[in-house]
């Protein structure tokens, strides 16, 4: 049986330059959790290349040289400039992003943006019907997609679909500001199999089907809840998503990373160090985390000379004005904060805005005393899986946001907080950082072991068997699947992102 994966984007980005189209791999959560599946499983992705007006040919080209060294077909989805800015950036990212991340009030219902979201869900289902073959599965991924079984079974597809959702979802009060409500959890309820990360989400779910689509019939079967409407039934269930452990803790205890971990610490030696890694985005809390740090430097002097918060961000939709203005607040603070606390040579906060290579991303996990991962709100947050499997010496502490859906499997190990509690995060970062290494032993081991057993092929494995089609993958769980290489670009050229960033 061969998968099909249908999400916004292709695991490979396709930039227009003067000499023509230029391919670079994408990274972030949903690549990185999803490619070593699909390279265990023959198969097709579908999606969006990141190219406007590119030429078309020279694309497939690229396209079928990537899938002959990644194992699997990639079909392109192309978009319009106007169809990009109306449902990539208008419908997925000024609606749907911030209405499931809580922040309604960032929400701006245009509704063209629904209009041209309806449209490009059309194209993305002429690329899965030209390429879908009797008895394939439909693994469609992410709120990008979300109407896309409804369009599939419009047009006869009887093949089993499933849909995961790798960001949160709201609560009916929160969900029932959208417009299109209706239309929405309707589409949602043409599939057979609603994959979310957490408990909470399901419920929000099933809360929001019983007050919205009241004549569904709601029930539990095997494990998952089954909501019956119109002679579709759809089961939901809760999936928590991995990261590919082996991968990373292979590499984290390698000659490569050691070397450049050395020269991090070499350069801090005295300093236990602090590490935050976000993509640009509102939802992940840096101001909030920022404030903390200085509440902490102010309440505890202890810590002054002692401590470094090493704070990466990667870039991200560079192009939205809400962003820049983001990027500069951050900015700011990180100035004041080092102008405030700054003696001598030490300085409170190592700021590092850019994309990471590989192994400076792993030797900045693997060094760090401390993780501080605060988003605001987060559908898994893969950063703290990472983090957790770089972590050679298991002597690292994790400072988790409590409304990270991490939490759930990582709360009775981590230093659990509130980020809009700028007190306790405070003292969390002064309890974490006094903690005795022997004391920080036994919770490393444990959160290392729960990152390894729910890795990513658990969390697929339990997926596919929700869905009928859980037979057994050809390769063991213990292959590591090796590192991207890009295509048509310089060997060794930086990943756009860190993995876990893009949560």
């Amino acid at each position: 049986m061969r998968t099909i994966v249908v999400s916004n984007r292709l695991p490979v980005v396709v930039d227009c330059t003067p000499d023509g189209p230029v391919a670079r791999p994408s990274s972030g959560g949903l690549v990185s959790a999803l490619e070593p599946v699909l390279q265990r499983r023959s198969g097709v992705w579908i999606g969006w290349p990141g190219a406007i007006n590119a030429d078309a040919d020279a694309v497939d080209a690229m396209l079928a040289q990537y899938g002959r060294t990644r194992g699997f077909d990639l079909k392109p989805v192309p978009l319009s400039l106007e169809e990009e800015e109306g449902f990539y950036h208008g419908f997925c990212n000024e609606i749907i992003w911030p209405l499931f991340h809580d922040l309604q009030s960032r929400c701006n219902f245009v509704p063209e943006y629904w209009t041209i979201y309806q449209n490009v869900t059309r194209k993305f289902a002429d690329a899965v019907e030209s390429a879908v073959e009797p008895g394939d599965f439909i693994w469609v991924q992410d709120y990008h997609l979300i109407g896309l079984a409804r369009e599939l079974r419009r047009r006869g597809i009887q093949n089993k679909i499933g849909f995961f959702l790798h960001i949160p979802f709201p609560p009916p009060d929160i969900f029932c500001k959208l417009p299109w409500r209706a239309d929405v959890l309707e589409s949602l309820c043409h599939y057979g199999v609603i994959g979310l990360q957490t408990p909470h989400d399901k419920q929000n779910f099933i809360d929001c089907v019983r007050r919205l689509l009241p004549r569904s019939r709601i029930r539990a079967a095997q494990g998952l809840v089954e909501c019956e409407r119109g002679g579709w039934a759809t089961k939901v269930g809760a999936f928590p998503i991995g990261i590919d452990y082996s991968q990373f803790a292979e590499a984290a205890a390698g000659e490569a990373v050691t070397q450049r971990m050395l020269e991090i610490r070499s350069e801090m030696p005295e300093h236990q160090i602090i590490l935050g890694v976000d993509r640009l985005d509102y939802t992940k809390g840096i101001p909030e985390r920022l404030q903390a740090l200085r509440l902490a430097l102010k309440r505890f002097p202890e810590l002054l000379r002692n401590v470094t918060l090493l704070q990466v961000v990667v870039p991200s939709r560079e192009g939205v004005s809400e962003y820049q203005e983001l990027k500069g607040h951050i900015e700011r603070l990180v100035s004041q904060i080092n102008g405030e606390f700054t003696q001598g040579a030490w300085v409170p906060i190592h700021y590092v805005f850019r994309s990471l290579t590989w192994e400076d991303l792993l030797a900045y996990y693997r060094v760090a005393d401390v993780a501080l991962l605060t988003p605001l709100k987060d559908g898994m947050n893969l950063v703290a899986k990472e983090y957790c499997a770089c972590q050679v010496e298991g002597d690292g502490v994790l400072i988790l946001s409590e409304f990270a859906g991490t939490a759930v499997q990582m709360k009775k190990d981590a230093i659990i907080v509130n980020p809009y509690d700028l007190d306790q995060v405070a003292t969390a970062i002064h309890d974490a950082v006094s903690m005795p290494t022997a004391k920080r032993r036994a919770p490393m081991r444990r959160l290392r072991k729960i990152s390894e057993r729910q890795d990513v092929f658990w969390w697929a494995d339990q997926f596919l068997e929700a869905c009928g089609v859980g037979d057994k993958l050809p390769v063991s769980k213990s292959m590591s699947v090796p590192a991207i290489a890009p295509v048509s670009a310089p060997a060794g050229a930086p990943r756009n992102e860190p993995v876990g960033a893009g949560d």
